[in-house]
């Protein structure tokens, strides 16, 4: 079945993957070395791609959750036809290439993930499963599977080392993620040395309990065995499946087996005996005719034909269920229905709601209109308001269902939304307590890091929570995401901001948006139905100075936004004419016009007081130094809610205090103000 152009195609992978790190001057050779044939077998004999169509919907998803090996990963698209150059390949890790250190989606076409931080690949392979099977049992038809490919995953010990590995694997045996499969590179080996230092898990019986498929090749090398177990676990029916495959790290180099072949090139001399190992004698970056040829054969035409017979069916899928087949494109392409607003919550004055109940009657009157949107909480959905009324849960059983029950584990949560984004056809949303948000930074930070639009619904926002206490409030969260790249953060001041920050997300495709709500009930403000808009704008003038310049801004996000006002109010007693600002999303009102900030923002008004029940550090960016930030730079405690925000100083009568001190304070200074930075 295998026969030796087989064999001299893998040893072409490792040859290339040794060639590009001892080019680059650094990478991981231990990886491409021994897991090239079960890549190999993977790619030649079951992999459903076509490197002329990388994002074709039906394909077969790679995820090289092992991302140090992504020499290996680089070697196979340039060999299967994908636009991977040679020259792309001798650029390896180099400034601007197209081949960087890790793999990086978006970047390299046939990268179905950005991969490096251990464990996140197979917690977003499962999301990726997790779509599959939810869009299968949306569009498919005893006549016509238009939705049917499997999810592929190479991951080795330090990935089942992680914690989210766990986390994912249980969440994916839970559900029976029959699609989903991982070859594991099982060489003993980590970093630092032999994985026995403090990894003896059994991965048979770890599985097994999470209800997983599990087989075991004990050679890595023998290609035939890998190709035998890949045909078995496709065959599974109600469970995801593993496949251990025992290797030797580094296989061929005079250091293999230690952790001296994991993160350094060969170098020279053992890069030498390492091709002589393997019986390699052509040059540098070059290929056999003879490995092309195959390649070319078993992934360019397998996959072209397979994508050629797909488009077939999507067009008789048309004809014969032409409604399914419009929906199904619109979610493809993440186009909303023309009337997905049609029908969503309005507020006016005199009307107060929690944020997190706005979000739930957005999410209903969403759901309704947008039949793409799905989504859920890690064990907090009736806490969240995430659950939509009109589904169930999605299951084993019950796979077109829309809420989402990820457990009590918030990194799987967000690396599952990941890959169910990368995935496409859906929009998906997650939630869970502000202050848990924490568990999820690391996959948070790889959603902006791919420019993926999921949206975070993260409630219980600030020491309001009182009763539960410090472990339960939330105070650096904010300012800590707030300063992660790529990524939209947004604390509405009350329901119209809450539902027009969830009309962003919907209408956000580049970025990840956070959702930052009360539990406690906030009160609609004026300013807030004569500026629709704000939101989007990141800040707004909520409250306008009486005259025609005000002598201070209060500036505020969330449930501060209407102490702002009052305190406004007051002041106006004490002759101090004021304007007051809704903050609810720094990173978008940075992206306006230099003219719009400056109206919001006067850089002659240079009496300026930040109020924010989070820490201070950040907000000196539009206080400028010589301004004041009210906040909490300290834990929180536990109480009512109320006593808790008066001991902190959060009350109409502390904050009129501290402006009238600071006041007081510029008018005995005898030299001008420095000036703000916008």
């Amino acid at each position: 079945m295998f026969d030796e152009t087989d064999q001299l195609s893998v040893n072409a992978l490792r040859a290339l993957s040794i060639d590009m790190i001892e080019r680059a001057g650094s990478g991981h050779p231990g990886l491409p070395l021994d897991a090239a044939p079960m890549a190999y077998v993977l790619y030649s004999r079951h992999l459903r791609v076509d490197p002329q169509a990388p994002n074709w919907t039906n394909r077969d998803r790679f995820v090289l959750s092992a991302g140090h090996g992504s020499a290996l990963l680089y070697s196979l698209l340039h060999l299967s036809g994908f636009p991977t150059s040679m020259a792309d390949l001798q650029q390896f890790r180099q400034l601007h290439s197209m081949t960087p250190g890790h793999p990086e989606h978006g970047l390299v076409a046939g990268v179905d993930a950005t991969t490096g931080p251990l464990g996140q690949g197979l917690g977003m392979a499962v999301g990726m499963a997790m779509a599959e099977t939810h869009l299968a049992a949306q569009f498919n038809t005893p006549q016509q599977q238009v939705i049917d490919h499997f999810t592929y995953v190479i991951c080795g010990d330090g990935d089942l080392m992680e914690g989210i590995s766990h986390e994912a694997a249980s969440l994916a045996g839970n559900l029976k993620l029959n699609k989903l499969i991982v070859l594991y590179d099982s060489n003993d080996v980590s970093l630092d040395g032999a994985t026995d230092r403090t990894f003896s898990d059994d991965a048979q019986q770890r599985f097994t309990s999470y209800g997983w498929d599990y087989q075991k090749v004990s050679d890595g090398n023998d290609l035939a065995a890998i190709d035998t177990a890949i045909t078995a676990a496709k065959a599974a029916t109600d469970a995801p499946s593993i496949i251990e495959i025992k290797t030797t790290i580094g296989f061929g180099a005079p250091k293999q087996g230690t952790h001296l072949v994991h993160g350094a090139p060969l170098g020279q001399s053992d890069l030498a005996v390492t091709k002589r190992n393997l019986g390699w004698q052509a040059e540098p970056f070059t290929v056999p005719a003879a490995v092309k040829q195959r390649f070319q054969k078993q992934v360019q035409q397998r996959g072209q034909s397979a994508h050629q017979q797909w488009q077939t069916l999507l067009t008789a899928y048309a004809q014969a269920q032409p409604a399914l087949a419009e929906q199904l494109q619109q979610a493809l392409t993440q186009k909303l229905p023309a009337n997905w607003q049609a029908d969503l919550p309005q507020y006016q004055m005199g009307t107060s709601e929690a944020g997190r109940t706005t979000s739930q009657k957005m999410i209903q009157a969403l759901a309704a209109k947008v039949p793409s949107l799905w989504g859920g909480a890690a064990d907090l959905a009736s806490s969240n308001k995430t659950d939509i009324a009109a589904s169930s849960s999605f299951s084993a059983t019950a796979r077109q269902e829309r809420n989402l029950n990820f457990g009590v584990r918030e990194f799987a949560e967000a690396a599952a939304m990941n890959g169910i984004a990368l995935h496409g056809g859906t929009h998906v949303f997650g939630g869970t307590f502000f202050v848990f948000s924490d568990y999820m930074r690391g996959a948070i930070r790889l959603a902006a890091l791919q420019h993926l639009p999921v949206t975070y619904i993260f409630t219980h926002d600030s020491l309001a929570v009182g009763e539960d206490g410090p472990t339960h409030e939330p105070v650096e969260q904010l300012m800590s995401l707030r300063a992660m790249p790529g990524i939209s953060v947004i604390r509405p001041a009350d329901p119209n901001e809450a539902v027009a920050a969830w009309r962003l997300a919907m209408t956000t495709n580049d970025r990840p948006t956070v959702l930052v709500l009360t539990r406690q009930e906030l009160a609609v403000l004026q300013g807030s139905l004569q500026q629709p808009n704000g939101v989007s704008r990141g800040g707004y003038v909520i409250s306008p100075q009486q005259h025609s310049q005000a002598e201070g801004i209060l500036m505020a996000s969330g449930s501060e936004v209407a102490l702002a006002i009052k305190a406004q109010q007051q002041l106006r007693k004490f002759g101090h004419d004021v304007v007051v600002v809704s903050m609810p999303c720094f990173d978008r009102f940075m992206q306006q016009s230099a003219a719009y900030r400056e109206q919001v923002l006067p850089q002659q008004i240079r009496r300026r007081v930040s109020i924010e029940l989070g820490v201070t550090l950040g907000w000196e960016r539009f206080v400028g130094l010589d301004g004041l930030s009210l906040g909490v730079d300290t834990f929180g405690a536990s109480g009512p809610a109320a006593e808790v925000l008066a001991e902190y100083g959060f009350t109409t009568a502390a904050l009129v205090a501290a402006y009238q001190k600071l006041w007081r304070a510029d008018h005995r200074l005898q030299t001008p103000i420095q000036r703000s930075v916008i």
